[in-house]
């Protein structure tokens, strides 16, 4: 059984260990425990227009005002043989040096896409197939290449690491607070021998050392599965720069500096287009004007893909390019937010359907939604009344009607389908499942 890699390691291993190096350098600038960090420019990188350094200045400035953007790629060398690695799982990392806007991006690894100068496959074979037929720059090119042809963003750089430091990097700063949402029981999750280490979690505040924070993130076994991966590392990415960033751990850190980089150093490869001024510019400048509860946080999830099975069986994730584009557009900045575009101005007509054997429900809950500002037009029975799970069908892009509904109604993002009918009556069909708690 081959280990598969979230994307909690990509960020955190190199980016939080950045940050952590720049936070550790300007508070203790003049101390004896970090000898020297100020970063000599050699000729070329004077030429650089992204950063400067002045006499005196303790780190380099980031002086650029192109929003920057990051893929960070996971391959898992200890559990595989072969020479060239899936990633299972990828994020894109963007910030606004401007706005300081930062998004962070979570990609999953069997979105079915175009790979160019290849064919349509899972996006987690783009970097194995740069690196197995010689592609310019190797597998990390082709699959920045990927990324910008298939979500419209420009990627500027790569980081590609296993998952190694990260369990050395949690241990160094002492662990990290996690309250998890939910039990977990995974009887399946792997050991490092291609045997099984049964794993436990119980619901509600835990403290996790570095392989406790590991296995958290990387099990799939609750209800939504890789979604729910996704949503677990971006809840770890908050806790560990939380961490980082308490005044209380920059003695601590200050003495471990050097062990953090080794380990991270050991672990990962970074584009060689990008300059150490570069990198510590930039943490330093998330440093000083980013909150971690600032940073935009994003899933390709269920509500943007659909899943089949392709003909020669493999599981895959087909994406719903529009709602996508919603995803991506909000992690980027590259349109208002759905709360300024408000329901009145979509001025959506909505129609409900009672998909129970609950008489009267798609009348009361009309009711309901028209008191709160939605156009409903229509109200009648499903086509059956054994509907599992609530439906929100759009069938034209309504996405500020489609958020308000899922706050109306409590139910999941899942809910939203996309379906694409510009003829239908109406632009919204909400079916009301036996999961719906009027």
């Amino acid at each position: 059984m081959r280990l598969s890699l979230g994307l909690l390691y990509l960020i955190i291993t190199a980016t939080a260990s950045l940050v952590t190096f720049a936070t550790v350098r300007q508070q203790v600038a003049g101390s004896e425990l970090l000898p020297d960090f100020t970063v000599k420019k050699s000729p070329a990188q004077d030429e650089s227009p992204n950063t400067t350094q002045s006499k005196g200045d303790a780190l380099p400035v980031w002086t650029g005002t192109k929003r920057v953007t990051f893929l960070f790629l996971g391959i898992d060398e200890r559990a595989q043989t072969e020479d060239f690695w899936r990633t299972d799982t990828m994020i894109v990392a963007t910030l606004d040096p401007v706005t300081m806007d930062v998004g962070v991006l979570s990609i999953p690894r069997d979105l079915w896409v175009t790979i160019p100068g290849f064919t349509e496959g899972r996006i987690n074979t783009a970097n194995a197939l740069g690196d197995a037929y010689d592609y310019p720059g190797g597998g990390p090119a082709l699959a920045m290449k990927t990324v910008e042809y298939n979500l419209g963003i420009p990627v500027d750089y790569y980081v590609r690491l296993n998952f190694q430091g990260f369990v050395d990097f949690v241990n160094l700063i002492g662990g990290i607070d996690i309250d998890v949402p939910e039990a977990i029981d995974d009887p399946y999750y792997p050991d490092y021998n291609y045997g099984y280490d049964p794993l436990h979690i119980d619901p509600g505040p835990h403290h996790f050392d570095g392989e406790e924070a590991l296995k958290y993130a990387r099990t799939r076994h609750t209800s939504g599965g890789d979604f729910d991966r996704a949503r677990r590392q971006q809840q770890v990415i908050g806790a560990i720069l939380q961490r980082i960033t308490e005044r209380k751990m920059l003695p601590k850190l200050a003495a471990q500096a050097p062990q953090i980089i080794k380990s991270v150093g050991d672990s990962l490869q970074i584009d060689p287009q990008l300059k150490l001024d570069e990198i510590i510019a930039l943490a330093n400048l998330v440093v000083q004007n980013v909150k971690p509860e600032d940073i935009h946080f994003q899933v390709i999830d269920e509500s943007c893909t659909l899943p089949k099975t392709t003909p020669d069986g493999q599981m895959i994730l087909v994406p719903l390019r529009d709602r996508i584009r919603q995803v991506r557009d909000q992690v980027f900045g590259l349109r208002k937010s759905q709360d300024q575009q408000t329901v009145a101005e979509e001025a959506a007509t909505v129609s409900v359907l009672n998909g129970t054997t609950t008489t009267g429900l798609a009348y009361s809950t009309s009711d309901y939604l028209k008191a709160n500002g939605i156009d409903v037009v229509a109200y009648n029975n499903a086509d059956r009344q054994d509907y599992d799970t609530s439906l929100i069908i759009l069938n034209r892009d309504r996405p500020a009607t489609a958020a308000r509904l899922l706050e109306l109604l409590k139910l999941p993002n899942s809910a939203i389908v996309n379906g694409s009918n510009p003829t239908a009556p109406n632009d919204v069909v909400v079916i009301l499942g036996a999961d719906y708690q009027p």
